[in-house]
């Protein structure tokens, strides 16, 4: 089930809503743990037993490392939260990255004249990568100090499956909600906010992201591009991609607003940003702080001298490449923005990049995303070369790619594209923009939301990007 769905907004939603605010507080958690499960198993049911194994785990090792020493950490406490973490990473690691292991054998394999070995199919389970780094981070958290252990094992059923960010995020660690989950108020300025958060992701989906895919999808899969279609084709995915995942942002913001809770911001208008450095502190933050928080810091971060500190990062940036999906693809992806980062930090003060104006440094890092972005959304390495010669001119286009200007250069593409390039360097945040509600901000809402209304009913079937990671 999908936020961007009638069968969400007109029936789905309502009924939650009902159902929530019709039960007593002592039962809030329940009912809400039940629709999420609904609503994560809605597509295969089978899901629902998996994450549930997943959070038996986890609230049983969080009971074992509570019950530990004050004055150091005992060996059952170690144990428990290497379990957690452990099972967690298997959970992971087998329904996302066994065929991928299984195909790079078989690849080695096969140029040796070895014999290689049939691939498994395994169904990735819907958003497996978000709820298990967010049930892990409960353990995490607990082992730390950073936070309290629950003790009704419903509240913690509650907080992993919270249907408004379980399949895409954001990912919400335990620290981050547990007062939350003890006490929070249900107001009207936090309910017409969460309302406001809700039509402008929708309108951020369906008037943008989804037109600005089209043209995406049309280069992407056109097998051969013109150097001109090739960029127009990579800034409509740069657009499709922010717009995508910063709308389900907004939604699971706005959804959890109506339920009391309040999420952390997950976008800070990336495309801003001034260097690959700033960027990663601005796109996807959820995903970049856990990170930075759970695997770098622990690694050593920047305290063992700048060897230590590169190898770091770039082992960051190729987990993070790889958390993405199983593909070589996703691992250059990540190994590119390490090296970058690497770079800019190893340049510093003294690189003739931050002697540029602004506007010229937020161009360039743009422009060096986009060139990421290929391997993000192309199909396997060879396409994502082929279209990288493209942009560079380098192409040889085949005379079909003539063909391609009668679609992609319509009034309705244009306007979709010119309208997301004025939201994304222009425009206000949802974050800032929903802060103080107005009467015209009211009614602009409103009109938005049922122009998106009205769209949706022409658009066929089109998930959220991040629903596949």
């Amino acid at each position: 089930m999908v936020f961007s769905s009638h069968l969400f907004i007109f029936y789905f939603l309502p009924a939650a809503l009902i159902l929530y605010y019709a039960v007593p507080r002592t039962c809030k958690h329940l009912v809400l743990a039940l629709l999420s499960y609904w609503f994560y198993g809605w597509a295969n049911p089978l899901f629902v037993v998996l994450m549930l194994g997943s959070t038996l785990v986890d609230y049983i090792c969080g009971r074992v490392i509570a019950r530990g020493a004050d004055g150091g950490k005992t060996r059952e406490q170690k144990i428990a939260v290497t379990v957690s973490i452990c099972s967690n990473l298997c959970l992971l690691g087998f329904f996302k990255y066994v065929d991928f292991g299984i195909g790079s054998y078989n690849a080695i394999a096969g140029a040796f004249g070895k014999e290689t070995h049939g691939l498994m199919n395994i169904a990735l389970p819907l958003g497996i990568s978000f709820y298990t780094f967010q049930s892990m981070s409960y353990s995490i958290d607990i082992y730390r100090g950073h936070a309290r252990p629950i003790r009704n094992f419903i509240d913690f059923a509650c907080y992993v499956s919270m249907f408004p960010q379980l399949v895409a995020g954001p990912i919400i660690r335990f620290q981050e909600v547990a007062d939350q989950l003890r006490h929070r108020t249900h107001t009207i300025e936090k309910f017409s906010r969460g309302v406001a958060f809700i039509s402008l992701g929708l309108a951020k989906k369906i008037l943008i992201a989804n037109p600005c895919g089209k043209v995406a999808d049309i280069c992407f899969d056109a097998g051969s591009v013109h150097t001109l279609d090739a960029w127009y084709g990579v800034v409509g995915y740069s657009f499709q991609i922010y717009f995508d995942f910063s709308a389900y942002s907004d939604m699971a913001i706005g959804l959890g607003l109506m339920l009391g809770f309040v999420f952390p911001k997950n976008f800070d208008s990336p495309y801003h940003s001034k260097s690959i450095t700033e960027f990663w502190r601005r796109w996807h933050i959820s995903l970049s702080t856990w990170l930075r928080d759970y695997l770098y810091i622990p690694l050593g971060g920047n305290r063992k001298g700048n060897v230590r500190t590169y190898v770091n990062l770039a082992l960051v940036m190729l987990l993070g490449g790889l958390w993405h999906g199983a593909s070589i693809n996703f691992v250059i992806w990540g190994a590119i923005h390490g090296v970058m980062l690497g770079l800019e930090r190893a340049q510093g003060k003294d690189s003739p990049y931050r002697k540029l104006p602004a506007a010229g440094r937020m161009a360039i890092t743009y422009v060096l995303v986009l060139f990421t972005w290929v391997f993000f959304r192309a199909a396997d390495l060879s396409a994502s070369m082929a279209y990288i010669k493209s942009m560079l001119g380098m192409g040889e286009a085949n005379p079909s790619a003539d063909l391609l200007g009668g679609v992609l250069y319509q009034p309705y593409y244009y306007l979709t594209m010119i309208l997301g390039a004025v939201v994304v360097w222009f425009g206000p945040q949802t974050w800032d923009y929903t802060r103080k509600l107005t009467p015209v901000k009211a009614v602009i809402i409103f009109v938005l939301f049922g122009l998106s209304l009205v769209i949706l009913t022409t658009q066929s079937f089109n998930p959220f990007i991040y629903f596949i990671f």
